[in-house]
């Protein structure tokens, strides 16, 4: 398999390379350059499957030849082996035809450990065997940095370097990040949003000298690997409900694309993916551009669903590339029209292609709480605020009857445990949902942090003063 830049700049990549890079040399994100297809009879027998089997089966072809089947199988076994539901994904019925997909049984409570358990196995695996040592950067909102330090944390010949904006995440995702005390370890809080922070770790991989000094690497959705390993709760959960011999749809929170843009991947695979609904909360750039064209950057608004307070999608640019039929010139000019102007508009043909598969809804404060709160009431079972914003896009897409159809299930994702975001669950149910025990203390746990400004330079300095 080789990977080719959503901006055609740089030649293809191997996976080893592609991984280990993380974003192209030209700027752009690496997508495969061909899709692997499954055939009816392999999603058929997945159900049968144990989801670890699953995965090195289809990740396999993504992988080759830079990581041996073996090797694979060890990786991804020992990844899940951390989660606490056997299933690793499982599926809650929240109504007819409605699915709740569990996907925060892993170590941070939050859907990034399905993959990030993953890349740290990779990267400990390929860096071992190349005797090299990396600075692995990222920025979070929330939940990618807890889960990547969790990934990280105490592997040999790699040190990790999280920014994230001070005090925007919630509590319970910082103290995650800032109370592990592993000599790999590094948290800054950022002051700014997660798109300045994004930014800082775009700009760091663009400073050639700077990357080629400190040996970057990422762990956020910018790096393919990060991507891939999220394809496989979608075959799993399509094939339990009947995939692939009926459609399934998808409801997915999302702010930075790649969540759901795993799940267009599944569909290129093979799945019958009959439609995915990208949702939105205040925050709401994805569903202007799906609905009207407009990528436009808006002032970016603290919500009760932190993990996707973004305006800039950064895997939506993947999608692009396809919307385009591959074309990196016209990505290169929308990316460019919005670092000048903060704005492209998608073209009218474009839309239209991604209107086939995909629709989007926006949810504002009020519905997230009045969600939590009805989930509950029906159902007993508590949901974090991101869970709530997909459920209440999941009920906007039946309500417009979209072709006429219900008999189809509609699986929304639950992105992380209602206690990561314990205010939130409280204000609209009345209960405060517990930490699961290996986490009770988390409040009595040190915190470590160091505290700086959006400053390129100043970030710079600071990674080039910790321990190697």
């Amino acid at each position: 398999m080789r990977y080719q830049s959503t901006r055609d700049q740089t030649p293809p990549l191997d996976f080893e390379h592609a991984m280990l890079d993380a974003l192209a040399r030209d700027g752009g994100l690496f997508v495969p350059e061909a899709w692997p297809r499954l055939d009816a009879d392999t999603l058929r027998g997945f159900p049968a499957r144990h989801y670890a089997d699953i995965a090195a089966e289809v990740l396999q072809p993504f992988v080759s030849p830079a990581v041996a089947p073996a090797d694979l199988q060890r990786i991804v076994c020992d990844a899940y082996s951390r989660f606490r539901h056997e299933a690793v994904a499982p599926l809650r019925e929240l109504g007819p035809n409605l699915w709740l997909m569990e996907l925060y049984h892993g170590p941070t409570l939050a859907f990034k450990d399905v993959a990030m358990q993953v890349l740290g196995g990779l990267f400990e695996h390929l860096l071992q065997r190349r005797q090299q040592t990396l600075t692995i950067i990222g920025a979070t909102s929330g939940d990618t940095g807890s889960a990547a330090i969790e990934a990280i944390r105490g592997r040999a010949n790699a040190r990790i370097v999280i920014l994230h904006p001070h005090n925007r995440t919630s509590a319970v995702q910082r103290r995650q990040m800032t109370t592990v005390h592993a000599d790999n370890v590094h948290n800054v809080a950022i002051h700014g949003t997660f798109d300045d922070c994004q930014n800082l770790v775009k700009a760091m991989f663009n400073d050639a000298a700077f990357r080629e000094e400190q040996s970057l690497s990422g762990v956020n959705s910018i790096n393919w690997a990060r991507v891939m390993p999220q394809i496989i709760y979608y075959l799993t959960a399509a094939t339990a409900l009947g995939a692939p011999d009926r459609g399934v749809r998808f409801t997915v929170p999302t702010g930075n694309f790649g969540n759901v843009y795993a799940g267009y991947a599944a569909r290129q695979m093979g799945l019958p993916v009959d439609r995915l609904v990208v949702a939105s909360n205040s925050n709401d750039i994805l569903t202007r551009t799906l609905n009207t064209g407009d990528h436009s950057l808006h002032e970016t608004l603290p919500t009760h669903s932190p993990s996707m307070d973004i305006q800039i999608s950064s895997n939506f640019e993947r999608l692009l590339f396809d919307l385009h039929d591959r074309d990196g010139a016209a990505v290169r000019d929308h990316m460019a029209a919005l670092r000048t102007h903060r704005r492209f508009d998608l073209p009218p043909a474009q839309r239209a292609r991604a209107a086939e598969l995909f629709s989007a809804h926006r949810t504002d404060e009020d519905r997230t709480l009045a969600t939590l709160r009805d989930v509950h009431e029906r159902t007993g079972a508590l949901i974090d605020p991101h869970t709530a914003v997909g459920v209440a896009a999941a009920q906007e897409f039946a309500n417009e009857n979209h072709g006429g159809r219900h008999d189809l299930p509609m699986v929304v994702l639950g992105t992380a445990h209602p206690a990561k975001f314990p205010d939130a669950v409280e204000q609209a149910t009345g209960i405060r949902p517990p930490l699961p025990p290996a986490l009770a203390d988390l409040f009595e746990r040190e915190e470590r942090y160091t505290e700086l400004g959006n400053d390129l330079e100043a970030v710079k300095n600071h990674i080039r003063g910790l321990p190697a």
